[in-house]
């Protein structure tokens, strides 16, 4: 297992820093379509609440995999979609720009029905003072109703942070060089499948244990007396 990693540690750091990368480009975006989208399901105007349900019922019950090779096969290759610049990288990098559209989309459904219950956790007489000082729905929202809701469900946003880390191996059906393909790489060179596993189990540990930790504390910290 050591020699592995000795052998391997260049490719290994370079994989899960894309890996990195694709979780944080992702879970940004994911915040704010979330947040879009959750506004929507609890928006007085029946139409986007229901566009706002379709959006999470579709995504939710759709695989990944599914998501993220449509966005580059369907998008990339059969449209013609671009998010990256001709040049001799332009493939990479639109593979990895996808991989983040994948990812987003579909990690936004559960960031928005996480952020939906910490909304229906605000009492409703907070939102009956915000609309009897005049605000609209939107300052409502922005003001009164989103912050506290997010204080109450940073622990469920560090689940889905997590789970975004570990869904962020999905890339690799579509060539982007993160930890899974590398391990798929390995298994096909090194005859060690058991030792190849445990590297990148411990890595993947490395990585979400800090994260669940860090969101405990969060989550504690800023708790919402009631």
């Amino acid at each position: 297992m050591f020699d592995l990693i000795s052998n391997y540690h260049t490719k290994l750091l370079d994989a899960f820093w894309v890996t990195i990368k694709l979780t944080l480009y992702s879970a940004f975006f994911a915040l704010i379509l979330g947040t879009i989208v959750a506004a929507m399901r609890v928006s007085p105007i029946p139409i986007a609440r229901w566009i706002g349900a379709l959006y999470v019922n579709i995504i939710r019950n759709t695989p990944l995999t599914l998501i993220i090779v449509f966005c580059s096969l369907g998008l990339y290759q059969t449209l013609g979609w671009r998010l990256a610049a001709e040049g001799p990288n332009s493939i990479a990098e639109n593979s990895f720009r996808f991989a983040i559209v994948g990812l987003s989309v579909y990690t936004a459904a559960f960031v928005c029905e996480s952020l939906r219950a910490g909304i229906n956790t605000v009492p409703f007489g907070q939102s009956e003072a915000g609309r009897s000082l005049g605000l609209t729905f939107g300052q409502n929202l922005r003001l009164v109703v989103l912050p506290q809701a997010f204080r109450a469900v940073i622990a469920p946003l560090g689940s889905v942070f997590i789970a975004l880390t570990k869904n962020s191996t999905i890339a690799s059906a579509i060539g982007v060089g993160e930890a899974a393909l590398l391990m798929s790489e390995m298994n096909e060179n090194e005859a060690a499948p058991l030792s190849v596993g445990a590297i990148f189990a411990l890595g993947f540990v490395i990585l979400t244990l800090p994260t669940g930790l860090f969101f405990g504390w969060l989550a504690k910290r800023f708790e919402v007396a009631r």
